[in-house]
């Protein structure tokens, strides 16, 4: 089982800016894992444990984790609907929105 808070990517890797600090009522220690059910999309390291554990359990053996990382970070942050939240309800809209959106396919 792979740690989804060292690989593929690091906080050096994300595309995109997120507030330095932790916003109100999460829990700092919980840093580099989920500390609720819910994806904080503005918090990197819950974007990057998301990112990383997205692309372990769905990348397939020799295709390039970190492509796939990455390309579900771009979704998130550029195409993601507000009202999805819940791990689970992100992870079903990436599967189903994926080729819709370009590079770096599952397979």
């Amino acid at each position: 089982m792979a740690d989804h808070r060292l690989t593929p990517l690091k906080k050096s890797d994300l595309q995109f800016r997120y507030t330095p600090g932790v916003t109100e009522g999460d829990d700092p220690s919980k840093r580099n894992a989920p500390d609720s059910a819910l994806l904080n999309r503005s918090e990197w390291y819950e974007v990057l444990y998301f990112v990383n554990k997205f692309a372990n359990e769905n990348t397939s053996s020799g295709s390039d984790t970190g492509l796939v990382a990455k390309k579900a970070e771009r979704l998130i942050h550029r195409y993601l609907p507000g009202n999805q939240r819940s791990h689970a309800h992100v992870t079903t809209w990436l599967l189903n929105n994926w080729s819709t959106h370009g590079d770096a396919p599952i397979t």
